[in-house]
Formats: structure tokens, C-alpha cells, sequence
């Protein structure tokens, strides 16, 4: 991937986490939160191929502002001088993550069965992140962040009315992000997701948006469905903790 799909990549992903501050340092991106969400308080390169620099200057600045320093780190050959000094100092990488891309279009007519768009997400919305099988307080504060997403919009499905199921997408200056994507135990197996992923993705393209990210767990069920629906691999990253 080119280097300023790289960076207008990483640049759509902290935007739609909407930490309260985003430093650049040296060709990084640091965003400022103290948080659950990985991506809202890791320090992120904006290029593949940088050295390890700003390393210090950016434990510096969460160290000034009360915050333990993490990075996260594309498994990738450019960046093996970051993670070897990353490493001396004596963070570990933990939490293997899969960054995909796909094709709106293709995302648009994966499923036919119908769900809800939203707005702004209401309280049935919220509560399947509060709901048995998932962390409250990573739920609450998931919730809190992705509410403040700009522009964002939120999916739902489930029998009757009901939300059982639910994910958002953000939109930012060159691609569209899917995150949140959450079903209630009980009703797994049902389609939901897919519904929503395709309803998302047909109002992107109402927008005039082609492309979509996102990031799932690499010990994620998630993953079939998201191969299911077109999304490829373009590397692996772990956050240095």
C-alpha cells in the first residue's frame, strides 16, 4: 500500500475514536485518552517505514499529561527498528489485530435482509453493549466514544423491533470505518451483523464513499463473517504496552 493510503488510513482511524487530543510528533499520530480503546490512546505511525526517533518525545508527552504511553505497531519490515527499541524499553506487543479493507459496493449487496440506521444511537442501542457476555465498564465507555464519532452513523437489527444487534460507521476524509459491531449472545447466528454491514455500506454509497476499513481481533469469530463479506487483509498490528 502506498504511503499516503497508509496515512489516510491511520488518520480516518483515530478520527472516528475522537480522543479529546491527537498530538502529531515526527510523523506520529498520538492520541490522548485514558480510555478502553486501544486506538484512542496508542501512538500510531503514519508511515511504514520510520525509525524509532520519536519514540521518547512521544512518552514525554502522555507522561505530562498523567498518561501511560502505548503504541501500536503494524507487523511490518519498515517498522522492525520501532519495535526492537519499543522492545529495549520494555514494552511488549500483546493483541494481534487485523487491519481489512473492502469495497463498498461489494459490502452494499451482502446481505438483503433488513435493519435499522440511526442518527444517533438510543438506549436499546446502548444496552447490547451492557448486556450479558460483554465488560459494562468497556461497554459504557465504548458507547461514550462512539456517540461522539463525527458524522458517524449507527446500525441495528433484531426480531420484532427489538435491537439485538448493533455497529456503527464513521466517515472520514477518505474512507469509511466499521466499528462497534456487537450481537447479544442470544442471538448469534441470526444475520444481524451482515444486515447491518450491508445497510451501513448502502448509505455510504449513497454518499459517494468506495472504501471501508476495519479492525478485528485476530482470535475473533468476527473474522469469518468479515472474509464473508469481501474484506482483505493489509497487515497485522499489535499495541505495545
Amino acid at each position: 500500500m502506498e504511503a499516503g493510503a497508509i496515512e489516510a488510513l491511520e488518520r480516518d482511524t483515530v478520527a472516528a475514536v475522537a480522543p479529546p487530543q491527537t498530538l502529531e510528533i515526527g510523523g506520529w499520530l498520538a492520541p490522548l485518552d485514558n480510555g478502553t480503546i486501544g486506538r484512542a490512546k496508542s501512538a500510531v505511525p503514519l508511515r511504514h517505514d520510520l525509525g524509532p526517533d520519536a519514540i521518547g518525545e512521544i512518552e514525554a508527552a502522555y507522561r505530562e499529561r498523567g498518561l501511560k504511553a502505548g503504541f501500536r505497531i503494524a507487523d511490518v519490515a519498515g517498522l522492525e527498528a520501532v519495535r526492537a527499541e519499543l522492545g529495549r524499553r520494555g514494552y511488549r506487543p500483546e493483541q494481534p489485530t487485523i487491519f481489512k479493507t473492502g469495497s463498498i459496493a461489494q459490502l452494499s449487496a451482502f446481505s438483503e435482509a433488513s435493519a435499522r440506521i440511526l442518527p444517533r444511537p438510543d438506549e436499546a442501542w446502548a444496552a447490547v453493549f451492557l448486556g450479558e457476555g460483554f465488560d459494562p465498564a468497556d461497554g459504557a465507555h465504548r458507547v461514550s466514544v462512539l456517540t461522539r464519532s463525527p458524522g458517524a452513523i449507527y446500525g441495528a437489527a433484531g426480531e420484532n423491533g427489538a435491537t439485538d444487534a448493533v455497529g456503527v460507521m464513521s466517515f472520514g476524509a477518505a474512507w469509511a470505518g466499521i466499528h462497534g459491531m456487537r450481537t447479544a449472545p442470544a442471538a448469534r447466528g441470526r444475520g444481524y451483523a451482515g444486515a447491518i454491514l450491508a445497510a451501513m455500506a448502502r448509505e455510504a454509497q449513497a454518499r459517494g464513499v468506495e472504501q471501508v476499513f476495519l479492525q478485528v481481533e485476530e482470535a475473533s469469530p468476527a473474522r469469518r463473517i468479515y472474509r464473508a463479506a469481501g474484506f482483505s487483509p493489509i497487515w497485522t498490528y499489535r499495541y505495545w504496552r
